[in-house]
């Protein structure tokens, strides 16, 4: 396939392509989470969505490709799949390349996680961030073992945002289980600046700064690299 049309392929089915013509030459993952994240149970067509099985093997791929420096993540979701989510976010997280996130329109519920698993994070002004329990979706039999279920579940997802940003789990359940945020419901709206303040996500900025420091992080990869040889 033509490099040209394998990269709109790629664009249009997984919200991924490769960048490369800055002025360092480094290649450059961008990596959109937008939408709804899929996980076992496909959505509707016309649902906007990010689908695991797409995202999993491409990080794999960036993983051993020598050529690919780093990852920009741009995130735009409403949440979803909890389990597909936090694989996305651990995937991310143990990747050796340099990442940084870039939370645009939203990036609500498991996106939370997703959205502090690179080495830097930022939000734009406008954004928000909606931190709230998990939601289970259907029925639930109001039995021991599924509410334990859920509740180890929330507490891997605090494990993993408070171990992956600033914020405590103390500081991050509080907004999490807030009462009087979200009407009729728990949980708490965050916008820009508030997220930052939060200690969730590292900074406010857009895509300019977002890559100024994706480059800084590989040439100093680069770098350490270089002195350690």
């Amino acid at each position: 396939m033509d490099t040209e049309l394998k990269r709109q392929e790629l664009i249009k089915e997984n919200g991924q392509i490769i960048i490369s013509g800055n002025k360092n030459k480094y290649n450059i993952l961008l990596l959109s989470i937008i939408g709804e994240v899929e996980g076992h149970e496909t959505l509707p067509d016309n649902t906007k969505s990010t689908k695991y099985e797409h995202v999993l093997p491409e990080l794999a791929i960036v993983e051993d490709d020598e050529s690919i420096k780093g990852v920009l993540v741009l995130l735009n979701t409403v949440g979803g799949d909890v389990e597909a989510g936090l694989a996305i976010a651990e995937m991310i997280a143990s990747l050796s390349k340099p990442v940084v996130t870039l939370v645009l329109g939203g990036s609500h519920s498991i996106g939370v996680p997703l959205a502090v698993s690179g080495d830097l994070s930022y939000i734009v002004p406008t954004a928000t961030m909606v931190v709230h329990p998990i939601r289970m979706n259907g029925t639930v039999l109001g039995v021991k073992q599924n509410y334990e279920y859920i509740e180890r579940m929330q507490d891997r997802i605090i494990r993993f945002t408070s171990s992956h940003s600033n914020i405590r789990d103390e500081k991050l359940r509080s907004i999490m289980f807030n009462t009087s945020e979200l009407s009729k419901d728990i949980g708490s709206v965050l916008v820009g600046v508030e997220a930052v303040n939060a200690g969730i996500i590292d900074r406010v900025g857009g895509i300019d700064r977002a890559m100024s420091d994706l480059y800084d992080l590989i040439n100093y990869r680069n770098n350490s690299k270089m002195h350690r040889e």
